[in-house]
Formats: C-alpha cells, structure tokens, sequence
C-alpha cells in the first residue's frame, strides 16, 4: 500500500471506523534513521491506533529505527516480509527475506529490544521455487522462537522473478486452507489472514473458520464505505449505529481545512476518497468533480460540498 496509506487516508478511513487497526505505508529502517521523521511518520491522535510498518534487513539498523519512531507513539511496530516490489529485493528486504528465516529472527528480536510495543511480522505463504508447506511452518517457527506473537500471512506465493509486484497481487493462488493449518499448528500465535479479502462477509468467514484476524487492502482503500462503515458493528460487537457515507465528507472539512491553512492541497487529501460511493448512484459524478477539480489553485471545502451535493441529487 505504498503511496496509498499516507496519513491523509488514514484518518478518512478512522472516521468510518474506530476499532480496525490501520497501517502505515511501509518506511524502510534507512529512511528513518536518515528522512524527515516528521514528514514521514507523524499522524494525528484521531488515527488511532495505528500499527508502524517497517522495511529493511539488519538487526541492528532496525533496532536503532524502532527506538527513532517510539516518540511518535504508534501502537505496534510491524516489519514487512510480504513486499515483492523491484526496489524492496534490491534493498534486500521484504519478500525475498522468506528465504532467511533466521536472519528475520534477529531482526524481530532487535526490534523488540527497543520496542514499547508489540512487534509483528507480515509475510507470504513462500517465494520462488520454495514450497509453501515446508517453507512456512519453518519461518512461523522461527517467529516463534524470536517471541513474534502475531503474523500477518498473505496468503499467496510471491514469484520474485517473473512477475511484477501488480501481478504478485493477483496471480500466484491463494491458499487459505494452509494459513487455516498454520493456526492449527501454532495455536499459541495470533494469526491474521490477508489476500484476495474484499468484503465483511468474506473476513467473517475467515474468523469463523478460526483465524484471528483479518488485513483488507486494496479493497478497503477503492470501496472504503463498503468494507469499514459497518465494520465496528460486525466484527467489533459495537452496538452503536453505522455511520452514512453521506456523513464522512462533512466530518473530513475542519481537517481538510486545517490542512489547506498549512499549505497543503486539497487532492492530496481527495485522492483517497474517490471511492467512498462506489457502486452507488452519484459515484461517478462525486469522482468526476474531485478528478477534475482539486488540484486546481484555490480549491477547498466548497469543491467537496459540490461534490457531495451530485451525489445526494442523484440518490433522491
């Protein structure tokens, strides 16, 4: 979710829901150490809570990271074993690490040394010519053996060569039954399911076949209303009434305004919320006027009061 979960997404997505756990776009190790911390890993204490996710390879940069970011007081810290993109194997981080378990070992134990929070871990089912029945148990073993208490599983191969990171989302199949023999493994280690998941009845599925919980991605980013607006009430047992779409444009204005007041634009903020009508009447109206409209100088809550107002006409 590179370039997606950016501060602004998050707290669009809080507004429809206050117990899903949100994640960061993943920050590698150097970039902390060496970026704009601020620029890269404040967030507004409405996101909340918020899981960190981190990148990289050596024990001890990833320990000297994780004590960096404690100031900003994010929930959990989590290091990513699932990303397939060109730019993670050349930093030798991500997918490619499934083939060094005990190397991500260390890397979690280090972490943990100088973590507050709990340190989790997200990866694949296996890459490459690995077999996942013998390659995942191994890693999950691993994790245990370094005090990991959750793992995130994506529950498909990545194919490191030969696939591009928009194919590794899609191509390779998925294999839930074995995340579903992996919990039945390792009954101790809270195991969250990821991968092909777009709606709350295919999350509630997983939870009932016993898994622990469950990562939505790309779904909860195009159709935000459909996945967290009754998400709280659903799997959460809250017994408060789900919000309306219609509301959410209204409750983002005092932050988009603040927001404009720092200098900031109003699409780096909208850009997130082209799907909040999806599959509804008034959808492509609502895309339309923000597409067209926000990046243009001058452009503020009025353009999303506009567009909010295409929507309500052709819902009428």
């Amino acid at each position: 979710m590179m370039d997606w979960t950016d501060r602004h997404c998050r707290y669009f997505h809080r507004l429809m829901s206050r117990q899903t756990l949100l994640y960061t776009e993943m920050v590698t190790a150097p970039a902390v150490l060496n970026g704009d911390r601020a620029r890269l890993l404040a967030f507004d204490p409405a996101e909340h809570p918020v899981a960190l996710q981190l990148g990289g390879s050596d024990p001890a940069e990833l320990g000297r990271a994780v004590r960096a970011v404690r100031e900003f007081g994010y929930a959990e810290i989590n290091l990513n074993i699932g990303c397939p993109s060109d730019r993670v194997q050349s930093g030798c981080f991500g997918a490619v690490l499934m083939r060094r378990p005990e190397l991500v070992a260390e890397c979690v134990a280090a972490m943990s040394g100088e973590s507050p929070v709990e340190v989790t871990v997200k990866c694949r089912i296996g890459v490459d010519e690995q077999e996942p029945h013998e390659a995942l148990p191994r890693f999950l073993e691993a994790m245990v053996g370094a005090g990991v208490k959750w793992v995130t599983i994506h529950a498909r191969k990545a194919w490191l060569a030969g696939l591009s990171p928009k194919q590794n989302r899609d191509v390779p199949p998925l294999d839930y039954a074995l995340v579903h023999d992996m919990k039945r493994a390792f009954p101790g280690l809270h195991i969250s399911i990821n991968g092909g998941i777009a709606t709350l009845d295919q999350a509630q599925a997983q939870l009932d076949a016993g898994i622990d919980g469950v990562m939505i991605g790309r779904a909860a980013y195009h159709t935000p209303a459909e996945v967290l607006l009754q998400a709280d009430q659903r799997l959460f047992g809250a017994t408060t009434s789900p919000q309306l779409a219609e509301d959410i444009p209204l409750k983002m204005l005092p932050y988009i305004d603040a927001h404009l007041h720092a200098g900031g634009r109003l699409n780096q903020i909208t850009r997130h919320m082209l799907g909040l009508f999806a599959n509804r009447p008034g959808a492509r109206a609502w895309r339309r006027v923000l597409s067209e409209g926000a990046h243009k100088d001058g452009a503020g809550p009025a353009l999303v009061e506009r567009a909010l107002a295409e929507v309500v006409a052709r819902a009428a």
